[in-house]
């Protein structure tokens, strides 16, 4: 069982053209539905609303297969983003979260703690900025068992980070204990301000995560695991829009790094860490052939690879 935690929103796409279409989304949101349509288990802890968006959220996670028994009901209305897309496909957001569900992640649900075999959480995004959810998945991932597995995706989104030096202190609590992590150059120039590229990620390694994963739009991912650094360049893609590419990255990323019963160890393990970098940018490049966050099924990439 993969756990994905975090936000669930819908995405209000505004194209060049000033078009507008509605989109559910969200970067847990979109991972989940990657691990999900790649056929392994899956649950999401999250807010979901009981207006029309969030039963849409909601049937997008159950047709990819997710089990939604962790996920928090509310009649707050759904969480919305506004994404406005470049000429080069790129989006950029802005959000309208306050009274909102997708925060509304309280601790009494997990009391219990993740389902009985969680063998990796993935979290990230939103979800470590909007309260009461950002203290809640703390918790949650500082009492994780010692052989899950915890993927973080921080996906910083500075025009809703109200207070930047809380959000980068809690992000160095978290990233303590993951063992991957995946960032963005933009992510990496807000965590660690000022900062050349170099520095921040040195910052990032010294935290201890035993696999980093560095991204930057279509240059090659840089895979730090092992001691070494390597560079995974994605396949050539026509891009329709970038929205959801990142989380279906980390997705299969996750995916195809447990699929084969990885644990803890496989993400120090430099062949399963480039193995699965490898199978995520050709998920991810199909992702930008398509409008919206619409990630490919395991067979639309062929199989897992052999190792």
């Amino acid at each position: 069982m993969i756990v994905v935690a975090g936000d669930a929103l819908v995405d209000l796409i505004v194209r060049p053209d000033g078009s507008i279409e509605a989109v559910p989304g969200g970067g847990p949101y979109n991972t989940a539905r990657a691990v999900g349509r790649l056929g392994l288990p899956v649950a999401w802890v999250g807010g979901l609303s009981s207006d029309r968006f969030g039963r849409e959220l909601e049937a997008g996670l159950a047709g990819a297969g997710v089990d939604l028994t962790l996920a928090q009901r509310t009649d707050l209305p759904t969480t919305l983003a506004l994404a406005e897309i470049g000429a080069d496909g790129a989006a950029s957001y802005r959000f309208y979260a306050e009274g909102t569900a997708a925060p509304r992640v309280l601790p009494g649900p997990l009391a219990d703690g993740l389902p009985v075999g969680t063998q990796a959480v993935h979290a990230g995004t939103l979800g470590f900025v909007l309260e009461p959810m950002a203290t809640t998945l703390e918790a949650t991932v500082a009492a994780l068992h010692g052989d899950a597995l915890l993927m973080v995706d921080p996906n910083c989104r500075p025009s809703i980070t109200r207070d930047p030096a809380a959000f980068r202190a809690r992000m160095a609590r978290v990233l303590a204990r993951a063992d991957v992590v995946k960032v963005s150059t933009d992510d990496l120039a807000f965590l660690v301000p000022g900062e050349s590229g170099a520095a921040a990620i040195a910052w990032l390694r010294d935290l201890g995560p035993r696999a980093v994963l560095v991204t930057d739009g279509a240059e090659p991912v840089r895979v730090l695991v092992g001691g070494a650094e390597h560079l995974v360049p994605a396949p050539r893609a026509e891009v329709v829009d970038t929205i959801g590419a990142g989380d279906t990255f980390g997705g299969a990323f996750l995916a195809c790094l447990v699929q084969g019963g990885g644990g803890r160890h496989a993400a120090g393990d430099p062949e399963a860490v480039l193995r699965a970098a490898r199978f995520a940018v050709g998920a991810s490049a199909v992702v930008c052939q398509r409008a919206g966050a619409d990630p490919p099924t395991l067979a639309e990439l062929g199989g897992w690879p052999v190792a």
